[in-house]
């Protein structure tokens, strides 16, 4: 039986979402089951993104992009949106015990040369580097307790 899933939700579910999905997975390891997806789904990941989780060693490669409906018959316990239009969009979710809104700015949006619009890219990474590691080692000590 798989765990339970901690839902990250974004609009398109190609930027912020998957971000955070990757970091998230990563500082959780194995105990967790991590997952994203969008209420309007882009149909890929910005190449941009995947650029800027390499610089941190993470390979999303193999990421598409997923419609949150696909989970409306998990077993997710915990919904974290990361975009106000999905915060509004979110359903609950069968067994949901907790949700989160933590907002970012969208680096879809970004203007300027490639590399103008690739920091904000790692920017916006880097602000949920912070959130989701401090988030993963909260969730990882109530474990040991």
């Amino acid at each position: 039986m798989k765990p339970p899933a901690i839902l990250i939700l974004c609009t398109g579910n190609s930027c912020r979402s998957h971000l955070a999905e990757a970091i998230l997975r990563r500082a959780l390891g194995e105990s967790f089951r991590v997952e994203s997806a969008g209420s309007k789904p882009a149909g890929y990941v910005h190449p941009l993104a995947i650029r800027a989780l390499e610089e941190i060693g993470i390979d999303v490669t193999g990421h598409h992009s997923k419609h949150m409906d696909l989970f409306l018959n998990d077993q997710v316990e915990t919904v974290i949106t990361v975009c106000g239009n999905a915060d509004q969009a979110c359903p609950m979710f069968p067994g949901q015990m907790n949700r989160h809104h933590w907002p970012f700015d969208d680096p879809a949006h970004a203007t300027g040369t490639e590399e103008e619009q690739f920091a904000v890219f790692r920017r916006v990474r880097d602000e949920i580097l912070k959130v989701f590691t401090a988030y993963a080692e909260g969730r990882l000590d109530e474990r040991r307790l």
